[in-house]
């Protein structure tokens, strides 16, 4: 097929053309091959307590049927787009960017969960603070089968955030909400950097956005315990590679030199889980490096029970 074919999960006809009210705010979701957890990350959008929403559900070239298990959700706002064909994550978030009704765009991956009140915090506190560009929330880490990992590093000022972007930036990228106008000014770069499409925007729009993170914990972020050496170590290059040019253009050698630094620190650190791991060594994730409460994990086995 070389032209898209929208379809309602429900079966029906989704026209853009439609006289519908538009919704306060459009998810995008790209998905390709996830399976299982796509179906509990379609439930908790169902399930917010903001509902005046709309879900794009766009199919990057999916081939293990994923899409068609969620039939037996029946619901006019979740509109699922798919051509047959992979594209690319970067593609499908600029094609969701464009499609978006809502007001707000906000990121969701296909395999992760939004707690039940993540999209009305995060609208409600844009529409308090207009001058935030982009939003995101404290989020914890789960593994493949909902054991929680830890919590995620957290900063929520925009100068926290960007305190040292030749470090990266601690903003998780399926947490962000903001304005559409935003998202189509500062689409995603393509070709994109390989797995590190958000860094790469929130460096190249740091300096004329304005960033924040809500404080409280809205969103499960799920991370793969198997330590994937090769694609870590080819993701750290293209992140390098993205730096390396921001910062020679801008003559900032010391941010240079601090990329440089951070990028042999963390090919150490990866490289030593690798030898861990092939010698039947469990290596924690390290992305759930924080500590979580028990509070905080009684409420994550709340909302998994609900989805």
């Amino acid at each position: 097929m070389t032209a898209l074919d929208e379809i309602a999960v429900g079966g029906s006809i989704l026209d853009d053309s439609s006289e519908r009210q538009a919704p306060a705010v459009s998810v995008v979701m790209s998905v390709f091959n996830q399976g299982q957890p796509l179906l509990a990350a379609v439930k908790s959008i169902l399930q917010q307590t903001w509902q005046d929403w709309e879900l794009l559900l766009i199919d990057d070239g999916s081939t293990d049927g994923a899409i068609d298990a969620i039939a037996e959700v029946f619901d006019s706002r979740v509109r699922v787009i798919r051509d047959g064909v992979n594209r690319g994550l970067a593609v499908r978030l600029n094609q969701g960017i464009a499609m978006a009704r809502g007001r707000y765009i906000a990121r969701m991956d296909s395999d992760d969960i939004s707690y039940p009140e993540r999209l009305q915090r995060q609208l409600e506190y844009l529409e308090a603070n207009p001058q935030i560009d982009l939003l995101g929330t404290r989020a914890i880490a789960i593994s493949d089968d909902n054991q929680l990992w830890g919590g995620l590093p957290f900063a929520e000022t925009h100068q926290q955030i960007c305190v040292a972007p030749w470090r990266g930036f601690y903003l998780p990228h399926p947490t962000w909400m903001g304005k559409t106008t935003w998202f189509r000014q500062h689409q995603y770069a393509i070709p994109a950097p390989y797995l590190c499409e958000d860094q790469e925007l929130l460096l190249r729009a740091h300096e004329e956005g304005l960033y924040h993170a809500l404080p409280d914990t809205l969103f499960a972020y799920r991370v793969r315990r198997k330590n994937a050496w090769r694609k870590s170590v080819r993701t750290r290059l293209a992140m390098f590679r993205v730096q390396r040019d921001y910062f020679t253009e801008r003559r900032e050698f010391g941010a240079l030199m601090g990329s440089l630094v951070c990028l042999l620190a963390r090919l150490v650190v990866d490289s030593g889980n690798y030898l861990l791991s092939s010698m039947g060594m469990d290596c924690f994730p390290r992305q759930a490096s924080v500590r979580v409460s028990q509070e905080e994990a009684d409420k994550l086995r709340v909302v998994l029970q609900s989805i």
